[in-house]
């Protein structure tokens, strides 16, 4: 999508993307035109299969924030010496299933120097830096989903209890490893911000005790915050699940903008009343159930209740979808939300323009 230098209204199409300066502005809280849309074309698991050349007609949307993914610890080409499998399912998959193996693999990570992803990221940085876009870098997976991933679900949680040494000597190897890869990108191609994910909680609360949180994770959560914060760089962080018991420490080590306060699991109105002024929200709009089963007019009115609900005077939002969204949503679903998302945010923005004017 190009971008103009030529765009009095933000309501109405054509849409274009918001410039790398409005982004900030919303993520900051310092009055951004309209609400940014980030990661709103998230097709899930079959998708885009299901649909093919149709989802062309959502190329119309602006996408305010691109993500450069790299993948800064992938088992099966970092050469160890026993088998990685990768088959079966996801949460019982084991790559060090004996401690013994950590040294080994701390010292197989790989350098981002030589990473192929970390060329091609640069590269397109370059570009979208030079188009006046706000460029985000980073990796799904960080001190739980990855720990998760090597160990397996069920080890890793029995880890917690009976072998939390052995949790930080991972932890620290991790952190290290992932801050050379953050000091690789500052250097090289300096982006905006810093996406990643760690899914800390479920349907009802986190998968660890709070204490257990700020014990076994958060001192490596405040590596990442002090590593970005000298350079400016904002933390997005997702995290699927019920995060409400953390909050005030995602807050305090410097996660900016957090996805997707899950419906359902966490309360919208507490949350935006209570962290709004600490942190922006990237609200995921439901993909479980209102994309999926609502009519268009009452996807339209979710959209109005969340910019109603979290937009503040100064911004402290973007809107997302939850996650991957599934097949079966229907196509006219996704064009009202999406359609609401510009027209309305903008529509709101410009209530609070008024508002301080007068």
């Amino acid at each position: 999508m190009t971008h103009s230098t030529q765009r009095p209204d933000y309501a109405n199409p054509p849409w274009f993307p918001l410039t790398r300066e409005e982004v900030i502005a919303a993520i900051e809280r310092t009055g951004p035109p309209r609400i940014p849309l980030v990661r709103t074309l998230w097709w899930g698991e079959g998708f885009a299969e299901l649909h093919g050349d149709a989802l062309a007609a959502f190329d119309i949307y602006p996408e305010d924030a691109i993500v450069l993914f790299v993948e800064p610890v992938a088992p099966e080409t970092m050469g160890l010496s026993w088998p990685v499998v990768l088959e079966g399912p996801h949460d019982a998959r084991v790559v060090i299933d004996d401690w013994a193996k950590l040294d080994e693999f701390v010292e197989k990570l790989p350098d981002p120097a030589q990473d192929p992803l970390m060329a091609r990221a640069a590269e397109q940085a370059a570009r979208l830096r030079a188009e006046g876009r706000y460029v985000l870098f980073g990796w799904w997976r960080l001190f739980f989903e990855k720990p998760w991933a090597l160990r397996g679900m069920q080890n890793l949680l029995m880890d917690y209890v009976l072998a939390p040494e052995q949790i930080h000597r991972l932890h620290d190897a991790l952190c290290t490893h992932y801050i050379r890869y953050l000091d690789y990108a500052i250097r090289h191609f300096r982006p905006d911000g810093f996406w990643t994910s760690d899914d800390l909680g479920h349907q009802k609360q986190l998968f660890m005790s709070p204490a257990t949180f700020r014990s076994l994770i958060k001192p490596y959560y405040a590596r990442i915050g002090d590593t970005l914060r000298p350079h400016g760089l904002h933390w997005w962080l997702h995290s699927c699940g019920n995060n409400t018991a953390v909050l005030d420490d995602l807050a305090e080590v410097g996660v900016n903008v957090f996805h997707p306060v899950q419906k359902g699991t966490m309360d919208y109105a507490a949350t935006a009343a209570g962290y709004g002024e600490r942190m922006t929200f990237l609200v995921g709009f439901d993909v479980q159930h209102v994309l999926q089963e609502e009519s268009p007019e009452g996807v339209r009115a979710e959209v109005r209740a969340i910019v109603d609900t979290f937009d503040r005077p100064g911004g402290g939002l973007c809107i997302a979808a939850g996650n991957g969204i599934l097949p079966g949503t229907p196509l006219e679903n996704i064009h009202a939300f999406l359609d609401e998302a510009l027209r309305y945010g903008a529509a709101h923005r410009r209530q609070w323009a008024r508002r301080v004017l007068a």
